[in-house]
């Protein structure tokens, strides 16, 4: 599959961070970002191109994919305007009611 990811809104760098550590940043950075939004997200864990596109089905935003031509590993994804919400202590895990 061969497409442009779009420029991005927010860049979210998790140099040297693991993926539960990514994903408070990640979750902090874009809250109340408007839907739409593009993100980067810098990941170096080895973990981050299973998590991230995991985190994005659960939660309801679009991943895009890896990023080409970077100088690092950088993922995308797109904000949904009806995203489901995490938990702010555990944004792997949905918001319970």
């Amino acid at each position: 599959m061969n497409h442009e990811i779009p420029v991005p809104d927010i860049t979210v760098d998790g140099t040297g961070l693991l993926c539960v550590t990514l994903l408070l940043r990640l979750r902090e950075e874009v809250d109340g970002a408007p839907p739409g939004a593009v993100v980067h997200v810098i990941a170096t864990d080895p973990a981050a191109p299973l998590d991230l596109p995991a985190w994005c089905h659960m939660t309801g935003h679009r991943y895009l994919g890896p990023v080409p031509g970077g100088e690092g590993p950088v993922f995308a994804l797109q904000l949904a305007a009806d995203a489901l919400p995490t938990q702010a202590d555990a944004p792997w895990h949905p918001a319970t009611p």
